[in-house]
């Protein structure tokens, strides 16, 4: 927690800028969320690349960013790893860690092909929804997966059954789905979109096709549902909400949207703390701060530290739940490390 927080379950009202009949300045603080930052698929994807510089030495090569973070990337970068958008960049029999977000079949096939040792750091909730592509696809349901288009994670799951998958980008996209049995239809959706846009598509679909099934359990991941949670009770007293996160972040993007969506009077989504422009703080008394999944706490510092230097030096940290999944590494990860372990003990 940071030094000058003060920890709330209820929205603290702006006091009136009087005092004994005076007028005072008004009172500056920060609204600070939580959950926010890293969630548990993200912590073990940064967390297996760092294994594996270990363990391997570098270079360690990795499929496309390990997690959609400009900060995260360039530390790995420092370290060793080597990040690249193909397999084909990888030399043979180079290993090889594939990103939080998912991959198809064929990327995997692609790495046997050039004898590559790949590491699986596909979040466990992302492979969650894989698993229920093929289950449906298996079953010959058509699947509408609802998403971003071009986003890997969509890739990487449309890639589980192109033949019977489909892309709804939205509600707009809606009248485009084309199905072969209307009762036979399902609907996925990528793990990081807004949950209110998601239910707005199903809503939209559901009047088009009466039998669509649901997954069986929710597609959306606790840690964007619980960011967005946070958001949506902060950002009504909000002059201004600054998420720390990158542009190609769905989850960040999604929080400045529904922060906007909930009331904040403006928002922003920055890479780092000298982002910030001082426009955005003028007149302003409340600021809202989070940050999305793939984001480490000390950017989050580095803004409240920001802000404590323009006035902002009263923060209250604003909870609505308590995170405490964890998940542990790939096994092609743990098998090795064990080995290596048994090794040194035996020498």
């Amino acid at each position: 927690m940071h030094p000058l927080c003060r920890t709330s379950r209820h929205r603290q009202p702006v006091p009136p800028g009087t005092y004994h009949g005076r007028v005072t300045e008004p009172r500056k603080r920060v609204l600070l969320a939580k959950p926010r930052g890293y969630c548990a698929g993200v912590d073990r994807a940064v967390q297996t690349v760092e294994e594996a510089l270990k363990l391997y030495g570098a270079p360690v090569y990795v499929r496309k960013q390990i997690v959609h973070n400009k900060h995260v990337v360039s530390t790995l970068e420092a370290r060793g790893a080597i990040f690249v958008e193909e397999n084909y960049e990888v030399p043979e029999g180079s290993t090889v860690v594939f990103s939080a977000h998912g991959v198809a079949p064929e990327v995997h096939d692609q790495a046997r092909e050039r004898k590559l040792k790949a590491i699986d750091a596909t979040c466990p909730l992302v492979t969650k929804v894989h698993h229920e592509a093929r289950r449906f696809a298996a079953e010959d349901y058509d699947i509408l997966l609802i998403g971003h288009e071009g986003h890997e994670e969509v890739i990487g799951t449309a890639g589980e059954a192109p033949a019977h998958i489909q892309l709804v980008d939205g509600p707009d996209d809606v009248d485009n789905v084309v199905v072969r049995d209307p009762a036979k239809v399902v609907w996925l959706s990528q793990t990081t979109l807004s949950v209110d846009e998601t239910m707005e598509t199903v809503a939209r679909l559901k009047t088009r096709l009466p039998l669509l099934q649901s997954p069986p359990s929710d597609d959306i991941c606790y840690a964007t549902s619980n960011r967005q949670h946070v958001i949506k009770e902060i950002a009504p007293d909000c002059d201004v909400v600054i998420v720390v996160g990158s542009t190609n972040s769905s989850n960040s993007v999604r929080l400045v949207e529904v922060a906007l969506g909930a009331g904040a009077r403006a928002g922003h989504l920055v890479d780092y703390a000298s982002e910030i422009q001082d426009a955005w703080l003028e007149g302003a008394t409340t600021v809202g701060v989070s940050s999305g999944a793939s984001v480490p706490e000390d950017l989050v510092m580095e803004v409240l530290a920001h802000l404590a230097d323009r006035g902002f030096g009263e923060v209250t940290e604003y909870t609505t739940a308590e995170e405490r999944l964890t998940f542990s590494l790939p096994q092609e990860l743990r098998r090795d490390m064990k080995a290596a372990a048994a090794a040194r003990a035996a020498s």
